[in-house]
């Protein structure tokens, strides 16, 4: 699966915690300028829909996260995040994929709703898992 958001905005945490705690196998893409600038997402984003989250935050939650990684820029002023969540959840809607606010959740409960909204069960990442593990290699 592959999640996709603005800077900061939790992509790595719950990367990391879905691989970890469903065996999946997750990249994130963090947009970026030039994404914004096109106003959709890269074709070879918009080619894996079916496996495709968008995450999302509040703006002054992820102004005040960024201000803790460079203070006084833009990057992390208002305005600019903002903008730049606007434009990632037009981007989403245009490809209709589900979208998850990061804002006051917890990476287990992001993790859950992403799990749900792709129709993964804990049974079938299992079953998956149990069947990979069991799997001898022809020599």
């Amino acid at each position: 699966m592959i999640l996709a958001g603005v800077s900061r905005c939790g992509k790595t945490p719950t990367s990391l915690y879905l691989a970890m705690n469903f065996s999946l196998k997750v990249a994130n893409y963090p947009l970026t300028p030039e994404d914004f600038e096109a106003e959709q997402l890269p074709e070879y984003l918009r080619i894996h829909q079916h496996k495709l989250a968008g995450l999302t935050i509040k703006p002054v939650p992820l102004s005040r996260i960024r201000r803790q990684r460079r203070p006084d820029s833009d990057y992390s002023s208002l305005e600019i995040c903002q903008a730049e969540l606007s434009k990632a959840m037009a981007m989403f809607e245009k490809v209709n994929i589900p979208v998850f606010d990061t804002t006051n959740t917890s990476i287990e409960e992001i993790s859950s709703r992403v799990v749900r909204s792709l129709g993964l069960a804990r049974e079938r990442i299992r079953e998956s898992t149990i069947t990979f593990n069991n799997f001898k290699k022809p020599r």
